[in-house]
C-alpha cells in the first residue's frame, strides 16, 4: 500500500525524503541552513521524525545539533562527523560542509541502537550490537552502521572495522537462520572521521555527539536497499597465499617475504617512506565467490597498504581481517580505473532502480579517492553527479571506512572504495 494512500504516480511524483547542504563557516547557522533547505524539498504535510547528518570537522558538533533542531525539534539525529559532503547541490571537503537528510514519519520509524565501549573492545560492541539486531534485522533488512574511526589521535589509532563488523554477525548468531540459512540483513556503514588526516571522529547517537562509539539504525521494514561496491582496483597477479602474517602486517605471500614480492611485480624498490606512495599504485585484494567468475569488483575486498617495513620485508594494511590461508591478489589501483568505475557503476544503478520508488541515494565514499588525496585530475564525485539519474536527492559524505554487502552476501569493511547505495520504498 503506498505511503499515506498515494497511488504510485504521486509517489515518483515527489521528495518523501529531503536532502539539504550548507558549507556556512558558523556551525550553528550551517545547521540551520541545511535543515531549511531541506525541509523545503519535502512536499508533504508531514514534520521530519529523524534525521541522518554529516558535519565536516572544522564545526562543532554541538552547534550545528543546535543549528538543526531550532528548524526540526528535537528528533532523533544520526549520522556523525565526515571528511566532507556531497550532494546533489554539490560537493566539498572544506570542513565546512553539513548535509542532513529529513525522513518524515509516514515512512516508519527506525530502531536505533547504540554501543559505548569501541575503547574496550571492537569485537564485543560488535557483538552486543548483533545481539540486540537479532530478532529486528532479519534477511535484506537495511541497516546503516555508524562508527567513531578514532580509538586515539597522539599518535593516531584507528577503532578497525573488521572485529566489529565481525562481531556484529557473531552476535546476530550468523548462520543460525530458518533451515540453517544465516540471517543476511543489508548492512551498509562507515567509520566517521572529521577530515582527510585522521585527526579525529565522532558520531551522532539519536542525542548527541560521541567518542568511541557505533550506531545501527534499523531502517523500517518498507525500505529495502540497492547497492553497488565501486573502486576501480583490477587484480595484476595470480592468486598467492598469505603464508605469515601477524595482525594487520603481512610477512610472507607463498612463502616468500611479502615487500620482495610487491618489489618484483612492480619492478621496483622500496624504501620504508615510500608507504603512501605504495597505497597509491596497488593494494591487497581478496575475492569473494567463484574464484574463476568473471572480474566484478563487487566480489573484491581491498586493502590499503599504510607502511612497509624494508628490515622485516614486510607490509600493513588498513585493516587486520586478512588471515594466514587468506588467497589475495595484487590489485592496481588507477586513478582511471576509479572514475570509470564510478561511471559504469552508476549507468548500472540507475538501471537497477528504473521501475522501482527510490527514496534516497547514498553515497559513502572513501576520503582519500577525493583528488586532493588522490593526485586525480577529475573528482570521482563530479563524475557521479554528472551520471546519476534517479528520481531521488542525494545524500553522500567522505568516510574513512565503508562498509557493503560482498558479492551480494555478508557485509564487509572496505579500502578505497565508493558505496552507492539507494534507498526504495517497497510498502
Amino acid at each position: 500500500m503506498p505511503v499515506s494512500g498515494w497511488s504510485t504516480a504521486e509517489m515518483m511524483g515527489r521528495d518523501l525524503i529531503g536532502v539539504g547542504r550548507s558549507n556556512n563557516p558558523d556551525p550553528r547557522e550551517a545547521g540551520a541552513e541545511a535543515a531549511h533547505r531541506a525541509a523545503d524539498m519535502l512536499r508533504t504535510a508531514d514534520e521530519p521524525a529523524w534525521v541522518l547528518m554529516f558535519c565536516g570537522g572544522k564545526h562543532d558538533p554541538s552547534a550545528v545539533l543546535a543549528g538543526l533542531r531550532s528548524v526540526v525539534g528535537s528528533v532523533p539525529v544520526v549520522g556523525g562527523s565526515a571528511a566532507g559532503t556531497v550532494t546533489s547541490a554539490g560537493f566539498g571537503y572544506s570542513g565546512f560542509e553539513v548535509a542532513v537528510g529529513l525522513f518524515p514519519a509516514t515512512l516508519g520509524l527506525p530502531d536505533i541502537l547504540v554501543d559505548d565501549g569501541l575503547l574496550e573492545g571492537e569485537a564485543a560492541a560488535g557483538r552486543r550490537l548483533g545481539e540486540s539486531l537479532r530478532g529486528l534485522a532479519g534477511d535484506d533488512r537495511v541497516v546503516l552502521l555508524f562508527y567513531d574511526s578514532l580509538a586515539a589521535t597522539d599518535p593516531p589509532r584507528l577503532h578497525p572495522a573488521s572485529p566489529l563488523v565481525d562481531g556484529i554477525y557473531d552476535g546476530m548468531g550468523e548462520g543460525a537462520g530458518e533451515g540453517g540459512r544465516p540471517c543476511r540483513p543489508h548492512l551498509v556503514g562507515a567509520g566517521a572521521l572529521t577530515d582527510m588526516n585522521l585527526s579525529d571522529g565522532y558520531v551522532f547517537d539519536g542525542t548527541r555527539p560521541k567518542k568511541h562509539s557505533a550506531v545501527a539504525v534499523v531502517l523500517p521494514a518498507a525500505i529495502t536497499a540497492e547497492t553497488a561496491i565501486l573502486h576501480g582496483c583490477v587484480p595484476v597477479s595470480s592468486f598467492m597465499t598469505i603464508t605469515d602474517i601477524d595482525g594487520a602486517e603481512v610477512f610472507e605471500l607463498d612463502g616468500k617475504p611479502a615487500l620482495d614480492v610487491i618489489e618484483t611485480m612492480l619492478g621496483m624498490d622500496i624504501a620504508d617512506d615510500d608507504g603512501r606512495n605504495l597505497s597509491l599504485m596497488v593494494t591487497l585484494g581478496e575475492k569473494h565467490g567463484d574464484p574463476f567468475a568473471d572480474y566484478d569488483e563487487n566480489r573484491y575486498v581491498n586493502r590499503l597498504i599504510l607502511q612497509v617495513a624494508s628490515d622485516r620485508r614486510s607490509i600493513t594494511l588498513f585493516e587486520p581481517d586478512f588471515r594466514r590461508g587468506s588467497v589475495v591478489q595484487i590489485m592496481s589501483r588507477d586513478n582511471g580505473l576509479m572514475v570509470q568505475s564510478v561511471r559504469d557503476g552508476v549507468r548500472l544503478m540507475n538501471r537497477r532502480v528504473s521501475g522501482q520508488r527510490p527514496l534516497m541515494a547514498l553515497y559513502i565514499d572513501c576520503a582519500g579517492r577525493a583528488s586532493a588525496r588522490s593526485g586525480s585530475e577529475i573528482e570521482e564525485a563530479e563524475v557521479l553527479l554528472d551520471e546519476i539519474d534517479i528520481r531521488a536527492p542525494l545524500l553522500g559524505f567522505y568516510s574513512g571506512v565503508e562498509i557493503a554487502p560482498v558479492d551480494e552476501m555478508r557485509s564487509r569493511p572496505l579500502d578505497w572504495t565508493g558505496v552507492l547505495t539507494v534507498l526504495c520504498y517497497n510498502g
